[in-house]
């Protein structure tokens, strides 16, 4: 079964000032959001499969429109992460059947690589509420650069019975990094760690 989608939205963050400093470039953040039915709202399932295949169908569609967002080529994602938001009739086992099994493949297809774990968050919510979606380098997790992440907020979801799924990506790491650790140079992406 496929995603009852109610609603997308895409949004682009840049930042191109921070402390009296230029950002040249600038840091960039792009989210996709999908508003969902909840097919288990309100009622214990035990067989989680539905949720798990949405979570693939949305990790690619979600993770294409995001690239697309940025305007750049897939391999120029240095970041990225995952986020959902349960409405009040769901549980966060039904956010985590959509985040963890099957997302994370078409998301990685869809940004070119990704030896990194991807990032994640899970919350319950209603309406309007904010959905944090924490962000790590996409083959690298040691790259402190990239710790980083980005709001989303729909003034009409999740309703009772919906999930709130969101992919963000990034063009770079935070704005004036200084914190140490590995850098993008640094960075061979073949153990998801340096």
């Amino acid at each position: 079964m496929s995603a009852e989608i109610r609603k997308l939205m895409v949004v682009v963050d840049e930042i191109h000032r921070e402390m009296g400093r230029e950002i040249s470039p600038p840091t960039r953040r792009a989210a996709a959001v999908a508003v969902i039915a909840n097919p288990f709202a309100g009622r214990y399932v035990e067989d989680l499969t539905e949720l798990m295949d949405i979570g693939a169908e949305l990790g690619g569609l979600l993770g294409r429109r995001a690239v697309e967002a940025l305007g750049v080529a897939p391999s120029a994602i240095e970041s990225y992460g995952k986020a959902a938001m349960v409405g009040e009739n769901g549980e966060l086992e039904h956010a985590a059947a959509i985040l963890h099994p099957k997302l994370g493949a078409p998301l990685r297809q869809a940004v070119e690589k990704g030896a990194a774990l991807v990032p994640s968050s899970k919350k319950r919510g209603g309406p309007g509420q904010v959905l944090d979606i924490p962000l790590g380098h996409k083959d690298a997790a040691y790259v402190r650069s990239h710790f980083d992440g980005m709001e989303v907020q729909i003034n009409d979801a999740p309703r009772a019975d919906e999930i709130l799924v969101a992919v963000a990506v990034t063009d770079s790491g935070r704005p004036l990094p200084r914190v140490g650790g590995l850098t993008t140079a640094e960075v061979k992406g073949e153990d998801g760690l340096r």
